[in-house]
């Protein structure tokens, strides 16, 4: 299958127009008529990446996060930034990228973290509509069975492969129950407000800012940051499968599954 037909096939499951509009999803290096026959998901453009990539023969690297967001000036290996783009090219790697409209899509990010919390609900921030119904960023909903914040702490650690989280605010659920949560996958940047509006006891998200921190606890929401990739590399597994659909006999491969920071 060629790039462009997989690129098709993938609008048609997380559409590009549903991309926010500081977004930059779709190919981003390569040629369209270009043969597929090894693809490898990341959910960043790494050294490590690249070089997986390399060592696998891939002809085709797609990822949530894209390298490439601002215009270009120049492309030279004067710095990081720029030598991998360089490394995709002369090793001949397509690069496709599935980010916000991933995030937004039915069946994909949002409703993939929802599921793995067992909350059924609406998106958190609604961002817009496909054939009737609300889509958006994240999810907001009752819990399938309620329990302890703590209970909560544990269960988001084992359904993302968690060793740790970070926890602002559990002195606000001290001795109660939590029923009603939000969950923003990625960077949770000015999403409580949303959380809070929705009723939500706890926000889990990620890249939470010492100052957001202090704000949302005031405002009355415990804030559960798992981590930006610790939330997100659903995205590897999931888009496996999307793939594997149309495309039952292409090679996939995966990054390994590696929590970029450390607690010591």
């Amino acid at each position: 299958m060629k790039c462009k037909e997989i690129l098709e096939n993938l609008n048609k499951i997380m559409p590009m127009e549903l991309a926010m509009s500081w977004d930059n999803p779709g190919l981003l290096v390569g040629r369209r008529d270009c043969s597929v026959k090894r693809i490898l998901l990341a959910l960043d453009v790494t050294t490590e990446a690249i070089e997986q990539a390399v060592a696998l023969g891939v002809d085709l690297l797609i990822t949530h996060h894209p390298l490439i967001f601002s215009p270009l000036k120049k492309i030279n290996d004067e710095d990081i930034f720029g030598s991998r783009i360089l490394s995709l090219v002369e090793n001949r790697i397509n690069y496709i990228a599935m980010h916000t409209n991933y995030d937004v899509a039915i069946g994909c990010m949002g409703d993939l973290a929802a599921e793995k919390i067992e909350i059924q609900g609406r998106p958190l921030e609604v961002t817009g509509q496909i054939d009737g119904v609300e889509i958006g960023v994240g999810k907001v909903g009752k819990l399938k069975n309620v329990c302890t914040l703590e209970a909560l702490i544990a269960h988001v650690k084992a359904k993302f492969s968690l060793p740790f989280v970070s926890v602002y605010g559990a002195e606000l659920l001290e001795n109660k129950r939590v029923e009603t949560v939000a969950i923003s996958p990625g960077s949770g940047k000015g999403m409580y407000s949303y959380a809070v509006a929705a009723g939500a006891q706890v926000l889990i998200t990620g890249d939470i800012t010492h100052h957001e921190a202090l704000d949302a606890r005031e405002a009355g929401i415990c804030i559960i940051d798992a981590g930006h990739y610790g939330l997100e590399h659903i995205f590897m597994e999931d888009m496996e499968k999307k793939i594997k659909k149309f495309m039952p006999r292409v090679a996939v491969y995966r990054v390994p599954f590696a929590i970029p920071v450390q607690v010591r």
